[in-house]
């Protein structure tokens, strides 16, 4: 939403600019096809039932927060 903001305000992106853009792009990008690798392989060889009690733990103690509160 800024850049369309930046260019509808008439303004114009410099050739430094376009090259840390694509940059950054490309950099997330293949960052995020390594991290959802690790975690495709991680769940692969691992249940969800430490997550489960983490979770339930996690709302049964904001439950009696908000109720003792």
């Amino acid at each position: 939403l800024k850049g369309f903001k930046f260019f509808y305000n008439g303004n114009v992106a410099q050739t430094n600019e376009w090259l840390l853009l694509a940059i950054g792009s490309i950099t997330a990008f293949l960052v995020s096809l390594l991290i959802i690798n690790f975690l495709m392989s991680y769940i692969k060889k691992h249940d969800f039932k430490p997550f489960g009690i983490y979770r339930i733990v996690l709302g049964l103690g904001l439950l009696l927060y908000f109720f003792i509160k």
